[in-house]
């Protein structure tokens, strides 16, 4: 795998598509073009590029020769809603799939272009975030720091799952117990990433402020 089909990975994934052949249906491109690219053995073209981009949300000049930043700056003040959270009381992120843009919402107050929010469902969050409420936080994807302990937080599990749980001490240096808002605790999980949350918006507001179909 090249670079470039490298970067075409990393787009997929963070888009929130599992598979090649996930990305390949949700958006109408041939599959076995599509696995060809992201896996190197057939290179695309700048144009090409571009249309995986669009679907992606990254810049076709990022993705097709690493010039610039990932992402362009947000758009009038907007960012995007990535996926819900708390459907279960696991805390698990329910990323958004198959779609052809994101719902957005504006960068919360001391919030940068990075972030992004997840939308609320349910009612195992209750009394940090009600159903149907936006948390916010930054996009950066950094190893768990010691300001985090004690504090809810987002975070990647080795498992490939994002949950919100609280952070705590594991039983020894790198791993970490998960302790949920509703449910058991996780022990000595091993962490990929770690993000403060840098905002959390009622359902009432949340509702006038998000924009669909971003």
């Amino acid at each position: 795998m090249d670079e470039r089909s490298r970067r075409l990975r990393d787009a997929r994934l963070e888009a929130g598509h599992d598979t090649a052949a996930a990305a390949a249906e949700a958006h109408g491109w041939n599959r076995n073009t599509y696995a060809s690219n992201e896996n190197g053995n057939a290179p695309f073209s700048y144009r090409k590029a571009k249309a995986y981009a669009a679907a992606f949300r990254v810049r076709p000049e990022w993705l097709y020769d690493a010039s610039g930043p990932m992402r362009s700056a947000a758009i009038g003040g907007m960012v995007r809603i990535i996926g819900k959270v708390g459907a279960n009381p696991e805390g698990l992120v329910l990323f958004a799939t198959g779609q052809e843009g994101f719902d957005l919402t504006p960068i919360p107050p001391g919030g940068t272009e990075s972030a992004v929010a997840l939308q609320v469902a349910g009612h195992s969050m209750r009394g940090v975030a009600d159903d149907g409420a936006l948390i916010y936080f930054e996009d950066q994807k950094t190893s768990p720091s010691s300001d985090m302990l004690g504090h809810v937080v987002v975070v990647e599990t080795d498992t490939d799952e994002v949950l919100v749980k609280r952070l705590l001490r594991g039983s020894e240096p790198g791993r970490f117990d998960l302790e949920s808002i509703a449910g058991p605790t996780r022990h000595d999980a091993r962490l990929r990433w770690a993000a403060h949350i840098t905002a959390i918006i009622p359902p009432f507001q949340a509702r006038r402020i998000i924009v669909s179909g971003g």
